[in-house]
């Protein structure tokens, strides 16, 4: 019985680490950053409650198998510069899970997609598709930030045509997602491009240097603030001049610490916080996102 107990106690550690493990692997603050705007998107947007649950299912599908994929193509350089923070290498989840995590979020995303609508599901897929692009390919090349202007510059579409079919997407919500895809791509960049330089990942960030980065991160942040700003019909109001005011602040500090202090980790913590009130400015416009009349 004593027996028993231990290695029901063991199993349940074991699922425990895993779970961990699956968790980490998922980069969970992206994923839920980007999940939780596809789902303001579709309900600023007037979607029903069975529209905004389908789109932010697909969503979420298709964000765990690009964070589940990212660690799992990169668990050999990760092991090469003993990254003790990625699951894999601390041990709580095998390169062989991963894969399968993967591939199992990536097809319940081609159903979850392709039941918002096929021409809506084929937006996503296509969104979904250039973030594996980055993880296989693109991340070591002068054109890693392509992939996140492409995949955020699609969110905005996809919600509108899946929850109000025929509609128009603004310009500026796809430009201003585009160009917060490539800031959060610099600015995600920044704590880990020695790892990346090591491992020979010479993205665009790796490629023009930490203190070109650093200043590149909060200006193209900045400047999806003021798409969102200034797209609109709408004058803005006193609550978006403030975010807007905020992120101009956020970015100078940003930009003047990463020529200053070239090793801080300050301005990626500064670009973060301006990614972070474009989001809600993002979310405060989501009722603009189609184009009116």
């Amino acid at each position: 019985m004593t027996c028993r107990a231990v290695r029901g106690g063991e199993r349940v550690r074991s699922w425990s680490r895993t779970a961990r493990g699956l968790r980490s692997a998922s980069h969970p603050g992206p994923t839920a950053v980007v999940t939780l705007l596809a789902a303001a998107f579709a309900l600023g947007v007037g979607a029903n409650a069975p529209q905004a649950v389908l789109v932010t299912l697909a969503v979420l599908a298709g964000q765990l198998s690009v964070g589940w994929s990212n660690d799992w193509i990169d668990a050999e350089r990760d092991a090469a510069v003993a990254r003790g923070d990625k699951p894999v290498v601390a041990g709580t989840v095998s390169v062989a899970l991963l894969r399968r995590a993967a591939l199992l979020a990536l097809a319940a995303c081609v159903v979850l997609s392709l039941a918002t609508g096929w021409a809506a599901g084929a937006v996503h897929l296509a969104a979904v598709a250039s973030a594996w692009s980055y993880n296989l390919v693109l991340k070591v090349t002068p054109l890693s930030w392509l992939p996140y202007a492409v995949s955020f510059g699609l969110l905005p579409i996809f919600v509108v045509m899946a929850c109000v079919p025929g509609a128009s997407t603004a310009p500026w919500a796809v430009l201003a997602t585009a160009l917060l895809g490539i800031g959060a791509h610099v600015a995600n960049t920044l704590p880990d491009l020695e790892y990346d330089r090591r491992t020979g990942v010479r993205g665009l960030p790796v490629r023009i240097g930490r203190p070109a980065s650093s200043l590149l991160a909060p200006l193209v942040l900045m400047l999806a603030t003021v798409v969102v700003v200034l797209g609109p019909d709408h004058p803005p109001g006193p609550a978006v001049w403030t975010g807007a005011a905020v992120t101009c602040v956020l970015a100078a500090a940003a930009g003047v610490v990463g020529r200053i202090r070239t090793r801080s980790r300050l301005p990626f913590a500064l670009s973060m916080a301006v990614a972070a009130v474009c989001v809600v400015l993002l979310v405060m416009a989501a009722p603009e996102l189609m184009l009116s009349g």
